[in-house]
């Protein structure tokens, strides 16, 4: 299909491209947001089209599956026959790609790589197309390989075969060798580049929270770059769960700050109640999520409310940029920005979601609540908060302009619970997410909390495709001269992840919970 594109000004003056009968009365209002293409092609007949993706990203993509009850989301999942796209982005990207003999992959792909290797933003939005039919959703098996083979490493499309091969052998055979022949690995992307930031419009209010325990001198390094912040935070929250026979109240009360210091001594345990505590007591517009080893440059802040308020976006995921080691300062950040990867430096919507640095306008926090304490102990809370944003219809950004110091010091925070997940035995201390289960001789992986995240927001079957990929990768990803062993350790790998999956299930028998 050679795609005829019509073209329509906004009342800003910016140029869009569309096909099909999009509501125009809608195009004003969605161009000025985040998004760079818009659809409706849940009505279509595509929504979750597509599902052998899951080959690829296993349950590890915040856009596997696309979300339910809705009004506006992102979804890859592109009509070809009935979008709408900014000018701009469509001429850079240079449009679909020819290489797919169906109409559908061509959408199909423009869309995944707009989403995760090219900075930008598809969203679904109901109502822009009401009077279009259904598409059909078949992909031809030869424009399925093409396109692993082109966007994905090869392993996934082998295993793709894998998967494949008993119901029709030979033409799954053929289609992979064929695109095998046709296509290599792409790994250079044309992307779109970061918007130009305006100037911060009226006076909004941030609110910080910082968790810490065992570093009180890291959280008042940070306050201290907090107070010298280009655009003010008026209020910062700690809560630090330092045992009392090892913290000092007064560095605390000596501080002087130009903003308001709120301090709670926990006497919880765990980073979601900690960040839950202190979520109560913000009164700011945004609130600024930190862990307490960090560092940031004195125009952080702004760069956070700048992009939100440049995008008319509501929530973002910053830069956290990894210390070589914990005693780096503000000037290594720079440096170490400067050899950052390119993909990490473009925005569009993150499929990530960090606690060590992120920005939410405080009433979606609220619509959430806060973190669900079935993670406490483990990891993954700060996920499946972005994830829940997402579903709620927020576009959560990718902000490489407000960047972070993470110098993750080898001793203190919350983490240290999580270390004694690795012990077995007496001396082990039992973890939140045993429950009444408590380990014995079997040690559960992966995480049981982050598996917690995969049962929780994806479905059974879903599941199960994990557990094959992640055994998958066990035995072949690893060195040749390895592969006899892990061979030999594969059934206690497997007896592993059924155990996370046991104490994932428990966790989600419970439900959300945040106290």
């Amino acid at each position: 299909m050679k795609t005829h594109l019509k073209l329509y000004i906004t009342s800003q003056g910016e140029e869009l491209l569309y096909c099909g009968s999009p509501s125009l009365d809608m195009l004003d209002e969605l161009a000025q947001g985040p998004a760079d293409l818009w659809h409706s092609s849940f009505e279509q007949g595509l929504k979750n089209a597509f599902p052998e993706i899951i080959y690829q990203t296993a349950v590890h993509w915040w856009y596997l599956n696309d979300f339910e009850n809705i009004d506006t989301a992102v979804s890859w999942r592109i009509n070809p026959y009935a979008f709408v796209v900014r000018k701009s982005v469509w001429d850079a990207l240079g449009g679909f790609d020819d290489i797919y003999e169906s109409d559908l992959m061509k959408a199909f792909a423009f869309g995944t790589n707009l989403l995760r290797n090219q900075g930008g933003v598809p969203l679904y939005a109901k109502g822009l197309f009401v009077n279009e039919v259904s598409v059909d959703n078949t992909i031809p098996k030869l424009d399925r390989y093409l396109y692993f083979r082109k966007h994905f490493k090869a392993r996934h499309s082998t295993y793709m075969l894998l998967r494949q091969y008993g119901r029709h052998l030979f033409s799954e055979l053929k289609a992979f060798q064929h695109a095998k022949k046709r296509v290599n690995f792409l790994t250079n992307y044309k992307t779109i580049p970061v918007r130009q930031l305006e100037e911060i419009k009226g006076q909004p209010t941030v609110s910080v929270i910082i968790p810490t325990m065992f570093r009180q001198d890291y959280t008042i390094q940070l306050l201290q770059d907090f107070a010298r912040q280009n655009y003010p935070i008026n209020q910062a929250i700690v809560v630090d769960a330092t045992p009392q026979e090892e913290r000092d109240e007064s560095l605390y009360a000596n501080l002087e700050l130009p903003f308001e210091l709120v301090v709670k001594w926990q006497t919880s345990q765990g980073s979601c109640r900690a960040r839950n505590e202190a979520i109560t007591l913000c009164n700011g517009d945004y609130i600024i999520f930190g862990d307490d080893d960090i560092r940031v440059p004195e125009d952080y802040v702004q760069k956070h409310i700048q992009l939100l308020q440049t995008y008319n976006a509501k929530a973002c995921n910053g830069l956290d940029i990894r210390a070589e080691h914990h005693k780096q300062n503000l000037q290594d950040l720079k440096r170490l920005y400067a050899s950052t990867d390119a993909w990490r430096k473009l925005s569009g919507a993150s499929s990530s979601f960090s606690n060590a640095n992120s920005c939410v306008e405080r009433a979606y926090v609220n619509k959430l609540v806060g973190n669900d304490i079935n993670y406490d102990g483990g990891y993954g809370e700060d996920g499946d908060f972005g994830l829940s944003l997402a579903k709620l219809g927020l576009v959560v950004l990718h902000n490489p302009l407000a960047m972070n110091l993470h110098l993750k010091p080898p001793s203190g925070g919350y983490r240290w619970w999580n270390s004694q997940a690795l012990i077995i035995g007496k001396k082990r201390k039992k973890q939140p997410w045993e429950l009444n289960h408590p380990v014995k001789t079997i040690v559960p992986k992966p995480s049981p909390t982050v598996m917690y995240q995969k049962v929780k927001h994806y479905k059974p079957k879903q599941i199960n495709e994990y557990r094959n990929k992640y055994l998958f990768l066990y035995v072949f990803k690893g060195s040749k001269l390895g592969l006899p062993l892990r061979l030999l350790k594969l059934p206690y790998r497997l007896l592993q992840f059924k155990r996370s999956l046991f104490y994932a299930k428990n966790l989600h028998k419970l439900g959300i919970r945040y106290k």
